[in-house]
């Protein structure tokens, strides 16, 4: 990716650095095809880089790689679902019993919008009661990582490649806050090292063959970036007569 295109992204030189080097690693291992922001065709997610290995002595293979600058962007990512949700039933559970007991406590906050008093629905964000806010809160910090922050789960859960690895700089490296079955790849001294082996997961070859699709599609939209070629002009040229 070029600097230009990088600077509207809001990308980092850190991440372009991070990016730059799984390239490189993943080239090195065989996987001849290669791209950077790649849609992946099983999920709603676009992969930092995306890898294609040929057949050969080690095999037909599908990798991506996520890069992390910062521990808040990987946390952000890493949201165990199960754990959450079984939290999130905790935390519903804990704020209906809280509002039950204010109902009886602060009759005056019904808004007698029902025909039964105890369905009335009520406003207690106005009684500013501490265990209340701070049920709430966690309520919806909750929702928001079950709904929005398990990327890691899930291209592995809809088996979007083979193999998935995590790039990160040294300092970044924490096992136990590492997503399981995720290889890790450690920038040391302007390289990659693997710490961590990936699980393998099988894909049907349909699935490889849309991966290798987007591989493409990818590659062609940066090289059309790098030759200066607009969508518009494509579009133009579909549009003349044969």
């Amino acid at each position: 990716m070029d600097a230009g295109v990088a600077a509207k992204r809001g990308e980092t030189e850190a991440h372009r650095r991070l990016k730059r080097l799984a390239l490189v690693w993943a080239q090195a291992q065989g996987y001849k095809a290669c791209a950077a922001e790649v849609s992946l065709p099983q999920c709603r997610f676009r992969a930092d880089v995306a890898a294609y290995r040929a057949g050969g002595s080690e095999g037909e293979a599908t990798a991506i790689f996520e890069c992390k600058q910062v521990l808040a962007d990987l946390r952000r990512d890493n949201c165990c679902s199960a754990a959450a949700q079984e939290r999130l039933a905790t935390v519903n559970q804990r704020r209906q019993v809280l509002e039950k007991h204010l109902r009886v406590h602060y009759p005056t906050l019904r808004a007698g919008d029902s025909l039964f008093p105890e369905f009335d629905s009520a406003d207690f964000t106005g009684i500013a009661h501490r265990g209340y806010t701070k049920v709430v809160r966690e309520l919806g910090a909750l929702q928001k990582r079950i709904f929005g922050n398990t990327k890691f789960e899930c291209l592995m859960r809809y088996r979007c490649a083979n193999v998935f690895y995590l790039v990160l700089p040294n300092e970044l490296y924490r096992e136990p806050e590492l997503p399981l079955g995720w290889g890790v790849l450690v920038e040391a001294e302007g390289s990659l090292s693997l710490c961590r082996k990936p699980v393998w997961h099988d894909s049907l070859p349909e699935h490889r063959l849309r991966f290798l699709q987007r591989l493409a599609i990818a590659g062609t939209r940066h090289l059309n970036r790098q030759l200066e070629i607009p969508f518009e002009l494509i579009q133009s040229e579909r549009q003349r007569p044969t």
